[in-house]
């Protein structure tokens, strides 16, 4: 009799097929593929990453005898105190392309404290590298996780801290050991909980070879398709690595391509909010908040969760909310069609790769939220703040009644402008580009990989204290001076019985007023505006090398036909032009309105600062404010845009008396 066979997860495994012929030549295939689209790096880069890690190892040792000397402890204590590397993210689970960060903590004893990781580890680290190594090294001790990001050698490090409640640290210390939770305060249990996490994952999944390749490749697919991120609200890389692992626990012996055939359809088609779990959850003496709806009800409200199987569990997808829910699907469903294809021989590989078309196609309609500062270092932590907080605007939105859609895009786009004084600001907050540094790339915040803006995008103001950095801005006479913005686009769908006028700036105002009452808005120095942006209007670095931008669709001319009788007329064949080919004009009331506050607007010096009091007046007042002093043009903006108008587009500024 047979041996019975190992059960995978919670559930009995749904084939132990071992895989066929065709199945391990799709897998060479997709591999194959995997190399093309560069997610290997080559042998002497692994090996490099390896010997850093091994001098890290050697450094944080020394950096917790170094304190246990500052602290004047005895000789036997220093020898055997210890300290150890532990990997988490990406790199553990060895699913990462290169140029990846390596996400590191460093463990030490209960007698090293954070503060002394901050103040003693940078000149440690520069005394025992090699000379010029360290070509970055930049603290952030506020962070929600805080951490030291560090390039070494070209190699990008985020070093992580915590401490134990115990004495040593040995250098086969099991981090998965539980009793080690004993007495560790948020932060240290969040840090400890990152290579908890992916070492318990790596236990639970039956062939890790078979999991590497198909969380790659499921990655690559997430990262291709703009569904990749948990801070605006789409899965993270732990997150898609479990879903991953879930996968190959019903399919223990099949091949790395089956897993990811399969993926797309048992994930797609999962009874959410059912949690996805890979193991039992466990209970344990230190009473942590673990996940469960029935104790906790904002627990309740996880649409897909996702929950990490080391103790204490939680959900790894709490930011999901209704409209990435139905994109994450309509993905998921979208692949499973390619990969069905892939299986008949009628598609390839890199079919399944291909990139999104959120700008190029999806839609016709985008509202842009502008964050700007004088200086680079205020911007990024004002453009990280936003970054965690434009969630809550699209779920504002998501309860509009004639938005059907609305979808953030997984990065922003930060620029660096040359402007003069403050109308230019002005006119880059509502979408200029004409003062675009021509010199200076635009990057997605995911390349520029700041420190202190993923720090306070993953903490959020109520965790981490915001820091502006000079206020000063440098200005020679009429010499240009450089002001920065990030930039977050929303999708807009309309829901299709909803008329073609769509007025969110009810919601706009409420969610500025609020990011601009937070304790890391500083008046003057940060900036914030929403516009509204049709697609054929977008700046033409958010496209792709060999992507076109939509162009300006030509309006239809109305034909007229003879009605059936007893038929119901549609919009041509009653003889009237189709609203959708047509803009409102001002009534005769709106134009003498314009008329009336161009004559007051005109009386008033160009360099006045009332004239921004005027068009923020103007703006409440339900007009559209351009910031051009040619009142000519803001009456056309303000007729042309009767169709999708973002009305509330007045700078983002603390309320004042003049807002009564």
């Amino acid at each position: 009799m047979a041996a019975p066979k190992k059960q995978w997860g919670i559930t009995p495994s749904i084939s132990w097929t071992p895989p066929t012929e065709k199945e391990i030549l799709q897998n060479e295939e997709l591999t194959d593929e995997l190399k093309r689209q560069g997610q290997y790096e080559t042998p002497g880069e692994t090996e490099k990453k390896q010997a850093l890690l091994v001098q890290l190892q050697k450094i944080a040792v020394e950096f917790v005898k170094h304190v246990c000397r500052k602290n004047n402890l005895p000789q036997s204590i220093i020898d055997s105190a210890g300290g150890k590397i532990f990997t988490y993210g990406s790199y553990r689970l060895g699913a990462y392309a290169p140029g990846s960060d390596i996400d590191t903590l460093v463990v030490a004893p209960r007698h090293v404290s954070r503060d002394d990781f901050f103040e003693y580890m940078p000149s440690i680290l520069e005394r025992m590298l090699p000379s010029g190594a360290i070509e970055e090294m930049k603290p952030v001790p506020e962070a929600y996780v805080p951490i030291i990001k560090l390039v070494i050698s070209g190699t990008d490090f985020d070093l992580n801290f915590t401490r134990l409640a115990v004495s040593t640290v040995p250098w086969d210390l099991d981090v998965k050991d539980t009793n080690l939770l004993r007495g560790l305060d948020d932060r240290e249990l969040r840090a400890l909980n990152g290579p908890r996490v992916a070492d318990e994952l790596l236990q639970l999944v039956p062939q890790k070879k078979t999991f590497r390749t198909a969380l790659r490749a499921i990655k690559l697919w997430a990262q291709r398709r703009a569904v990749y991120g948990n801070i605006v609200g789409f899965p993270g890389g732990v997150a898609w690595g479990m879903l991953v692992a879930r996968v190959c626990q019903l399919y223990p012996q099949a091949t790395g391509s089956v897993i990811v055939m399969k993926f797309f359809r048992i994930i797609g088609r999962w009874h959410w909010p059912q949690p996805l779990l890979l193991k039992e959850s466990e209970d344990h003496p230190i009473q942590a908040r673990v996940w469960n709806p029935r104790l906790y009800p904002t627990d309740k409200y996880h649409l897909m969760p996702i929950i990490t199987p080391a103790y204490p569990a939680m959900c790894a997808t709490h930011n999901i909310g209704p409209t990435t829910k139905k994109i994450i699907i309509q993905e998921l469903e979208r692949g499973g069609d390619i990969t069905d294809k892939i299986s008949f021989g009628k598609l390839q590989w890199k079919d399944l790769f291909t990139k999104h078309t959120y700008f190029t196609k999806d839609y016709r309609y985008y509202l842009s939220i502008i964050s700007g500062s004088r200086t680079k270092d205020a911007q990024a932590s004002w453009s990280g703040f936003i970054e965690s907080k434009v969630r809550l605007l699209v779920q504002s939105l998501e309860n509009q009644g004639s938005i059907a859609v609305a979808r953030l895009f997984n990065k922003g786009f930060a620029r660096e402008h040359r402007c003069k004084d403050e109308d230019e600001i002005t006119a880059v907050l509502h979408g200029e580009m004409q003062y675009q540094a021509t010199n200076v790339k635009t990057e997605t915040t995911d390349n520029i990989k700041d420190p202190l803006h993923n720090a306070v995008a993953q903490g959020g103001a109520d965790a981490v204290a915001v820091t502006n950095g000079n206020g000063e801005t440098t200005q020679n006479g009429n010499e240009p001076y450089a002001f920065y913005t990030t930039t977050y686009y929303v999708g807009i769908e309309l829901a299709q019985e909803s008329t073609k006028k769509l007025d969110v700036s009810e919601q706009s105002r409420e969610w500025k007023e609020q990011q601009c009452r937070s304790a890391g808005y500083e008046d003057g120095q940060n900036h914030l505006n929403i516009t509204a942006t049709r697609s054929y209007d977008l700046p033409l670095d958010v496209f792709a090398p060999g992507e076109e931008r939509p162009t300006k669709g030509k309006k239809k001319t109305a034909t007229k036909k003879a009605p059936v009788i007893g038929q119901k007329r549609s919009v041509d064949a009653s003889g009237m032009e189709d609203p959708a080919s047509r803009l409102p004009q001002p009534t005769d009331k709106e134009t003498k309105m314009l008329e009336a506050w161009q004559r007051i607007y005109s009386q008033v010096p160009s360099k006045s600062r009332h004239r921004q009091v005027l068009v923020t007046v103007f703006d409440r007042a339900g007009g559209i404010a351009t910031g051009y002093e040619d009142l000519d043009k803001v009456a056309t903006s303000a007729s042309e845009n009767g169709t999708f108008a973002a009305t509330d587009r007045h700078q983002c500024r603390k309320p004042s008396a003049m807002d009564s």
